[in-house]
Order: C-alpha cells, then sequence, then structure tokens
C-alpha cells in the first residue's frame, strides 16, 4: 500500500492529465480554423517535444538502448494511436460525444488488464463492461440506423483512441521498472510517428487535406500544446504507475467533466436524450469499477 501523500499526488497528476486532454479539443481546432489539419498538429506538437526530450537525454548522458525493453514499441505504438484517434475526433466531432465515447476506456481496461497484466475478470468487472456496452449502443443506436454503429468518422476514432488508451494504461503498469525517461520518448515519439504516417495516408486517398501554408500565427497554440503534453505525459506517468488500474481509469474520468463544461460553454457541443443516457451507463459502469465490491486498497 502506497505513502498516502504518494497516493494523493498520483491523484493530482492524474487529475491535471485528465484537464490537459479535456480542454486540448480547443486549441486543436483553433489550429484546424487556421489550416493545419489535426494530425499534421499532433505531429508537429509530439515531434518537437520528442526532439527536445532526447536532445537532453543526450546531452545529460542518459540515453538509453531499448534492446533489454521491446514493451517500449508497444507504448510507442499504442500511445501513438491514442493521440491519433483522440486529437482527430476531438477536433472534428461533438466533443463531449466523442470524449463519452472515448471513456468506454474503463470497460476496455477490464479486457487489457485480463490480456496484458494477467488479471481475470470478476463477475462485477463483467457486469460493468455490459453496462459500459449498453451504453455504447444507445449512444451509437440513432431512428436512421438499424445497427449501432458509429456514424461519423469521429466516433470510430474516439473508440479506437479510447481502446488504445486501455492498452496504453496497461503497459505503463507492466513497464513501470523501465526507466522513466525511455517511457516518455516511446509516447512522444509514438505521437509523432503516428501521427505522421497517418496524415500521409491520408493525403494519398484523400481524406486529409493538404490545408493552408505554414504560418507563424501557429507557433503560440503549438508551443502551448506541446508544453501542456509534456507535463500531462509525465503527471500520468506518475500516477499511473503508482496506482491500480482501475483507479486510474476512474481519476481520468475527470476529463469527461473538464471537456463537457468547457465545450459546453463554448459552444462545441449539444446534449440529447441518447447522449445523456448512454453516457449516464458508460459512466456508471466507470465508476463501479472503483465504489464497486472486490477491490482492495492500493
Amino acid at each position: 500500500m502506497g505513502h498516502p501523500s504518494t497516493k494523493s499526488l498520483a491523484v493530482a497528476g492524474l487529475l491535471f492529465n485528465a484537464f490537459v486532454w479535456g480542454v486540448c479539443w480547443w486549441p486543436f481546432k483553433q489550429l484546424e480554423s487556421q489550416g493545419l489539419h489535426p494530425l499534421w498538429a499532433t505531429a508537429l506538437v509530439y515531434a518537437f517535444v520528442f526532439v527536445s526530450i532526447a536532445f537532453w537525454l543526450w546531452r545529460s548522458g542518459q540515453l538509453q538502448s531499448w534492446r533489454g525493453h521491446p514493451g517500449l514499441w508497444l507504448l510507442l505504438l499504442s500511445s501513438g494511436l491514442t493521440n491519433v484517434g483522440f486529437n482527430w475526433a476531438v477536433t472534428v466531432g461533438d466533443v463531449v460525444r466523442v470524449v463519452l465515447l472515448f471513456y468506454l476506456m474503463p470497460a476496455w481496461s477490464v479486457l487489457v488488464a485480463w490480456w496484458l497484466l494477467g488479471e481475470k475478470p470478476t463477475p462485477m468487472a463483467l457486469l460493468r463492461l455490459l453496462l459500459a456496452l449498453a451504453g455504447l449502443f444507445i449512444v451509437l443506436k440513432t431512428p436512421e440506423t438499424p445497427w449501432p454503429v458509429p456514424e461519423s468518422l469521429a466516433d470510430g476514432l474516439a473508440l479506437m483512441g479510447g481502446l488504445t488508451f486501455a492498452i496504453t494504461n496497461a503497459l505503463l503498469l507492466k513497464l513501470k521498472d523501465t526507466p522513466s525517461a525511455s517511457r516518455t520518448l516511446a509516447m512522444f515519439g509514438g505521437g509523432a510517428v503516428m501521427a505522421t504516417l497517418t496524415a500521409m495516408a491520408g493525403l494519398a486517398t484523400g481524406v486529409v487535406a493538404i490545408g493552408a501554408a505554414p504560418a507563424w500565427s501557429w507557433l503560440p497554440l503549438v508551443a502551448l500544446l506541446s508544453l501542456s503534453f509534456l507535463l500531462g505525459n509525465l503527471a500520468l506517468q506518475y500516477g499511473a504507475a503508482r496506482l491500480a488500474a482501475h483507479t486510474t481509469a476512474l481519476v481520468m474520468l475527470s476529463e469527461v467533466l473538464f471537456a463537457s463544461v468547457s465545450s459546453v460553454l463554448l459552444g462545441a457541443s449539444s446534449w440529447d436524450s441518447r447522449t445523456l443516457i448512454g453516457g449516464a451507463l458508460i459512466l456508471l459502469a466507470a465508476l463501479l469499477s472503483i465504489v464497486g465490491p472486490g477491490h482492495k486498497a492500493k
């Protein structure tokens, strides 16, 4: 069991990361309005931080080989896809809907923890999974569609991002004995590489537009996002490595609150009955992941 002050700091770190992710939609939308696609914005932000961290580690002699930690390559892939999914979806879709679909992450974590960490799901965990999936079906099922399937690119991206985020959190727990700097490098490298590859594939298939020529007006927002994601990433690593996976999932749910309040206040979201009912089930399933029976304190 961790020291109370350590646990409090870990929770505070996760809350900060949730705040960063909850409000990052605004600078991404501003950049898109200036002609910078969210994929290129993600690639720019993460490449800038990656190069900065790599240079600092090289200068301080802390740059280490990943040869003994092949799991870092999986972390690079999963965290990169998380950023591609979330940043793109939250820019082009309804913010609240995207965040709710993304936050099936606690439900996915039941399956991911079984696969990656060997944590066999309890009956309560399976009940949470069913509740979350019921919520997903309600959110996705519209009168115009015979099946509850994603109705937009943003829906699909949000679901993909939530799944890969659950994998990322499980990998952080599995790789907690690897050097922190290597984990950070893997996550920012993943954001840069996967966003660039996806953007290039999008250009080739016509899904992603070339956009406007580079502009100096992008710099303040790119710098803000770079610093915010760097600090948020460090805070996530600190928290996720010191708390149980289900506790991390619960605290990170505060992102729904940050995103909902900011997007409704700024007119980027609207609520309907399906979103409210389905969202309530998704959030209930997530809440049960920590307040339900069978959890040991950590």
